[in-house]
């Protein structure tokens, strides 16, 4: 099976090899890098979600470069772990909608306007911005103009694709973003083709999930009835004192403080409106590392009637180690749909918004889902509840669903090998062009890997 695969791949794979240098091109980082005697990459993060696949890529950057790496820009502290000191806290810049935006715009204009002149002090030879395509798109399109006199300008690259297919007109955006991007990279694998369609350089590098699949030596065998569930189960309640009887619930209200203040509250109301139906019910929620939201969580929930536990949500174990204890998740919609998925945790999906921004969302999307899991199938596997549905009864009534209803259940269970062969095959060929084109090891294949090779021998002469 595809999980297994995965994980034989991540347990056999080797310190990877630098690759040997090629005929230059006088296009690629690698050789302007090489002419320097050091790679210069300036990187930006906006959020919990583009801090990880920032400090993968950064460490999958360091061990392939055949020059020395430095760092700069902005970013969170697993960034800070790999070498970068960010230029300031990356928090705040991770604001989500247009409503929510505009009482932060001149403080967010002022950020942009700092990061470009940090950027053309430093003279790197790669810009690469992930995600939050808000703050990163500004910021590229003021380095494009004030390097374009430049006989040797940056080469300029985003990571995560805007989710352009899912609104009215979006793939028409597509060939403006090749003024000032000279390559995507996508973490979906049909994203490469319309952005090559529409005159944009791009490469499915796959999604940071299989990273976590890789990292984690994740077996396919995750249901209930394994036995490394249970240890992983067992040791965890185990850990936090927990009753072994406990129906435990795991709730991810989000990374964004916005995001946290306005769903915490209705989830903790939401397990509320469960006390009379599950006996000894306990939560825990991983908690983004970030100072400010930690603090609000900490308060929110000490005067709760349900024993909390807390966990570092930076770290990747602790997190699938509470997913495999827990019985059902609450989830903002986001990346974590995704992590639950490949734990296969039977989760629901909530999300609301400024009643603006839920306007402007029904007015312009083009798709019948907002969590990728249902969007890749096709199909309402994941329960949705969203804007003005997203109440505290509505959702105890669909959690207490996907608690008792074994069918519900495996339905989503037995969807994670679905999801994931989508995401996996594609990737699979990438990795093998790289490893024909480069002379690399055939294990050395991780998202994280095909992006810094990407990033590396990218071409701006080139499509």
């Amino acid at each position: 099976m595809l999980l297994r695969w995965i994980a034989a791949a991540g347990r056999r794979r080797p310190q990877a090899s630098r690759p040997l240098a090629r005929e230059l091109s006088y296009g690629r980082v690698v050789d302007y890098a090489a002419q320097d005697g050091e790679l210069r990459v300036f990187v930006v993060a906006g959020e919990v979600s583009g801090d990880s696949l920032a400090s993968r890529l950064m460490a999958s950057l360091k061990a392939l470069s055949p020059v020395p790496v430095r760092f700069a820009g902005v970013g969170g502290e697993l960034m800070c772990k790999e070498g970068l000191q960010s230029l300031f806290p990356m928090e705040e810049i991770a604001i989500m909608g247009l409503w929510e935006l505009l009482p932060h715009i001149y403080s967010v204009k002022r950020k942009i306007e700092n990061t470009v002149d940090a950027a053309m002090l430093f003279q790197p030879h790669v810009v690469v911005t992930v995600d939050s395509k808000g703050f990163s798109f500004r910021l590229l399109k003021k380095l494009k103009c004030k390097s374009s006199r430049k006989v040797q300008s940056p080469i300029h690259i985003h990571y995560v694709s805007p989710s352009f297919w899912a609104w009215k007109g979006g793939e028409s955006k597509l060939s403006k973003l090749h003024d000032f991007v000279d390559h995507m990279l996508c973490i979906l694998p049909f994203e490469e083709e319309i952005c090559r369609l529409n005159g944009l350089p791009a490469t499915y590098v796959g999604h940071p999930l299989l990273d976590d699949a890789i990292g984690l030596h994740m077996e396919p065998e995750l249901s209930s009835d394994t036995s490394k569930h249970q240890r992983s189960c067992g040791a965890f309640r185990l850990k936090h004192g927990l009753s072994p009887d406990s129906t435990i619930i795991t709730m991810l209200p989000g990374s964004r403080m916005q995001e946290v203040v306005r769903m915490l509250p209705i989830f903790l109301h939401t397990v509320q409106n469960l006390r009379h139906s599950f006996n000894e019910l306990s939560l825990v929620i991983p908690v983004a590392p970030h100072r400010d939201v930690r603090a609000y969580v900490e308060k929110v929930v000490q005067s709760g009637p349900f024993p909390v536990v807390l966990i570092p949500g930076g770290s990747l174990k602790e997190r699938y180690d509470a997913f495999s204890a827990s019985t059902a998740a609450l989830c903002t919609s986001g990346t974590a749909v995704m992590e639950l998925m490949l734990a296969k945790l039977p989760c629901v999906v909530a999300y609301q918004a400024h009643f603006i921004t839920e306007c402007l969302i029904h007015w312009r999307k083009k798709i019948n889902f907002i969590s990728l899991p249902n969007i890749l199938l096709n199909s309402p596997v994941v329960p949705e509840i969203l804007f003005q549905a997203c109440t505290a009864k509505n959702l105890a009534a669909k959690l207490s669903e996907v608690i008792s209803n074994d069918e519900v259940r495996q339905m989503q269970i037995e969807s994670t090998d679905q999801v994931f062969q989508v995401l996996y095959e594609p990737f699979k060929k990438q990795g093998t062009l790289f490893v024909e084109e480069l002379g690399l090891p055939s294990n050395v294949l991780s998202p994280s890997m095909i992006a810094a090779l990407t990033v590396l021998y990218t071409d701006k002469h080139q499509n």
